[in-house]
């Protein structure tokens, strides 16, 4: 009678166990990024009262016969199924759509989570709700053009990412101009048109361009290109700043037949830009000439206005110039066994023996999820099994402590034996 005793305690110990874990579930049901944890039992070894026979030419045979002593925790398992998706509107606001989990760290301890509440803190690092910074690929700058980029197949690129609103950004000098529409067909021999275009040297100063198109024959144009300053100063020092445009029968521009050069001029700190023009887009038909400049790629200086994420986690810095930069890339890390994860608090896991390493790369690749910017990832316990999974536990607690009680009369019924 003592065995049924002890598998009854058994029963209550481990039942209470199972309400630990959905106590906790049904407590974390708003928590972002919560990963529910399921229990499941085991029997215990069971004590052989007679051991099973072979059956002979006689007789046949015989099983064991085996009295339970119980049962155990077989184990605690962490759900890693997808949450649902809220809509923010913040952008900072982070949710992995399929696997994956953001990378933190604090010192030298990783972490790795669902949740994806983060900010930036006064320095510029982007952390999470505890102060963990948020790890991506940062950009590399080539050091002779000074241009960036991410290189996310090169772990050693990995780090905190920071981003500097208000940081400022230098200009580019321009160094290709596009032009597009057209020139007049109708128009008179010796007419004039021009087109402003602004342009910019390797500081981010500004220069007023001019391009003038002067008609010397049916299909021919000559252009002069002048540049001024800011102060109306014009800059006479150019190079190859004339040439010649001539167009076919059907109005477009011969290039064989034209001469078409690659201005250079000194600006005003005493450095050289050069630009190529562009002129293939032009065209001369029997329409109002309309030419302008509908691409040049340099820039003025500017500050760090605003920080936009996609879906592949890119972070791109938009600066008051209209110059856009990749400030880098959030990382993700994935794991052949994420329910071997060790939850850590504060919505994080960490590696254990079982998870294995982390496989790290960008969202939208490997089994990695892509990002949703502007939402979070919701817990995914469902109230509805958390409910009825307390009902029949509390109903097995109940069951176990009638095994207690009902084993206790049986010794009582024993002991009255001798009166």
């Amino acid at each position: 009678m003592l065995r049924s005793m002890y598998a009854g305690i058994s029963g209550l110990r481990n039942h209470q166990v199972k309400m630990d874990v959905i106590g906790n579930n049904i407590a974390n049901v708003n928590t972002i990024g919560f990963k529910k944890s399921r229990v499941s039992f085991q029997e215990i070894l069971s004590q052989t009262i007679k051991n099973a026979s072979a059956p002979t030419d006689k007789r046949g045979g015989t099983n064991s016969q085996q009295a339970g002593l119980g049962m155990a925790v077989g184990s605690v398992t962490v759900i890693h199924s997808a949450g649902s998706l809220q809509s923010t509107g913040r952008m900072t606001d982070l949710a992995i759509e399929g696997d994956g989990f953001f990378i933190l760290k604090s010192g030298d301890d990783i972490f790795y989570s669902r949740a994806g509440d983060f900010s930036f803190d006064r320095d510029g690092y982007l952390i999470n709700a505890s102060g963990l910074k948020v790890q991506g690929y940062l950009p590399i700058v080539d050091p002779l053009t000074g241009a960036s980029r991410i290189d996310d197949l090169n772990p050693v690129t990995i780090g905190e990412l920071k981003i500097n609103i208000g940081e400022g950004s230098g200009g580019k000098d321009t160094e290709n101009i596009r032009l597009i529409n057209n020139l007049d067909s109708q128009a008179p021999l010796n007419a004039t048109i021009t087109a402003p275009i602004e342009i910019y040297d390797e500081n981010g100063r500004e220069y007023q361009a001019q391009i003038s198109f002067f008609r010397t024959g049916i299909s021919e144009w000559n252009y002069t290109i002048a540049i001024k300053d800011n102060d109306g100063n014009m800059i006479e020092d150019i190079e190859n700043n004339t040439g010649l445009l001539n167009f076919s029968n059907v109005g477009k521009l011969d290039q064989e037949n034209s001469e078409i050069e690659t201005i250079s001029f000194s600006d005003i700190g005493g450095g050289t830009i050069s630009i190529n023009v562009d002129f293939s887009k032009i065209t001369q038909f029997a329409a109002p000439s309309s030419v302008q400049a509908d691409f040049q790629d340099g820039y003025a200086s500017g500050t760090l206005e605003n920080a936009l994420i996609d879906n592949s986690g890119v972070i791109t810095g938009v600066y008051s110039n209209g110059e856009k930069r990749e400030l880098g890339k959030i990382a993700l890390a994935s794991f052949k066994n994420p329910a071997g994860l060790i939850s850590a608090g504060g919505n994080v896991f960490k590696t254990s023996n079982n998870s294995g390493l982390a496989n790290i790369g960008s969202a939208g690749t490997g089994s990695r999820g892509t990002i949703s910017p502007g939402t979070l990832e919701m817990s995914n316990v469902d109230l509805s099994e958390e409910f009825v999974d307390m009902i029949s536990t509390q109903r097995g607690f109940q069951a176990n402590s009638r095994i207690i009680t009902t084993t206790d009369e049986m010794l009582q019924e024993l002991t009255n034996m001798k009166r």
